[in-house]
């Protein structure tokens, strides 16, 4: 990891205090996409974690787009959509998952994914980690193997990792707070 790249992306971070709600520390990460050369660094970064490693990457709606589709173009793989429930059409496979306060679902196109291809996914924050849970579980149910997982910023505490850990797959975090 490139002590150059964290500076840079922690100088870029906004930190905004009590949003969306009291006592969250928001991370915003919009000011990267302002500076060019700072996102192409971060697209270097994440693509050589994954160059070779896997056969598609899998993106979590919306902010893991941001960073997936470059991915998955710089080392030359598909790129899949992970959506919230009702916005892809059919066939699709969905999985549920619990939030702090319900429940909810997101889906994958059916047949996007073959069996047996190493999948990367990627979000652009790993806390709890159930979205990412659910998503990797919309992997297995397609036959295909989660090998790897990528975050710009890992929040330390929320216990996501360890919910990743039953995935036997690599986890990358540019950032930790």
């Amino acid at each position: 990891m490139s002590a150059d790249l964290v500076q840079r992306l922690e100088n870029a971070i906004e930190t905004v205090p009590n949003f969306p709600h009291e006592g969250i520390m928001f991370r915003d990460i919009t000011p990267i996409f302002l500076d060019h050369l700072l996102y192409a660094d971060v697209i270097l970064n994440l693509a050589e974690f994954s160059r070779g490693k896997v056969d598609a990457v899998c993106g979590i709606e919306s902010r893991g787009y941001l960073f997936g589709i470059a991915v998955a173009v710089a080392i030359g793989v598909p790129f899949i959509l992970i959506r919230k429930k009702g916005k892809l059409p059919p066939p699709f496979v969905a999985e549920k998952y619990d939030l702090e306060y319900g429940s909810a679902e997101i889906e994958m196109r059916e047949g996007q994914l073959k069996p047996g291809q190493r999948v990367l996914i990627h979000d652009d924050l790993l806390a709890t980690g159930g979205t990412t849970e659910a998503a990797a579980r919309l992997v297995q149910k397609q036959g295909a193997t989660v090998s790897q997982f990528s975050f710009l910023i890992g929040l330390r505490g929320l216990q996501g990792e360890q919910k990743l850990a039953q995935f036997d797959a690599e986890i990358h975090k540019i950032l930790e707070y």
